[in-house]
């Protein structure tokens, strides 16, 4: 069972979905650092290692719209409240497959544990890696249940030409032959723009629960094991 959260990813990935039967399939947290929700079409995965038992009770208790109680605002308060974690935001998730050969691209790995860009996605990810491009930076790493995922970064004074895009069209270059996934704020029009640009598709909505710094359990437990991220050329 502690593969069924990458399994339902990997098949996202191929465009296998749950069926969208307005139900919720509830499975274990593949790693102490994650837990959330991810809505698809007419179906949602609660990742928890909370009772699954809590989980429907709670949603059933909701006075709103089924298909949406997962990710109504309730639902998520009482989740946090329950298993003192946090979030951001409601994110866009999207993927990509993987493209051959190096990236159209120059770039240049950041060997540099304390890069601002760094710090922050490791808060999230796990075997993080950076690349610089004039005005942009790249980031990949392992994030829920150890898939590959991207992020990218524009200098103001560069927006409006195509930077983005090439950023996150690079990551599936790098990507070790994987697909990569990418999450968008919803409200962010332009990020989201960009990644359906370089060949993302929308395959659902996430809500990451994150545990807190000081929690007890390490995110790279024993019962988590982590996934190599592949070695590439940067150039």
């Amino acid at each position: 069972m502690t593969d069924a959260l990458r399994d339902i990813l990997d098949a996202a990935a191929r465009g296998v979905f749950p069926p969208a039967d307005g139900g919720t399939t509830v499975v274990p947290q593949h790693s102490h650092r994650d837990a959330g929700v991810l809505a698809f079409t007419a179906h949602s995965v609660v990742f928890t290692d909370e009772d699954p038992a809590w989980v429907y009770d709670t949603l059933r208790s909701l006075d709103c719209d089924a298909l949406a109680a997962t990710m109504n605002p309730r639902f998520l308060a009482a989740f946090m409240e329950r298993t003192g974690r946090t979030t951001d935001t409601i994110d866009l998730m999207t993927v990509a497959p993987p493209l051959p050969g190096g990236p159209p691209l120059a770039l240049r790995e950041i060997d540099d544990p304390g890069h601002p860009r760094a710090v922050r996605a490791r808060k999230r990810r796990d075997g993080i890696r950076v690349w610089a491009a004039d005005g942009g930076v790249l980031v990949l790493g392992r994030g829920i249940a150890g898939r590959l995922e991207a992020a990218v970064e524009v200098d103001e004074d560069v927006r409006h030409r195509g930077l983005g895009r090439a950023l996150a069209t690079a990551a599936r270059h790098l990507g070790g032959g994987e697909p990569v996934w990418a999450q968008v704020a919803a409200g962010n029009a332009r990020s989201a723009r960009a990644f359906q640009a370089a060949g993302y598709r929308p395959v659902g909505a996430e809500a990451l629960l994150s545990a807190s710094p000081q929690s007890p359990q390490s995110p790279q437990s024993p019962q988590s094991p982590q996934r190599k991220m592949p070695v590439w050329p940067s150039e």
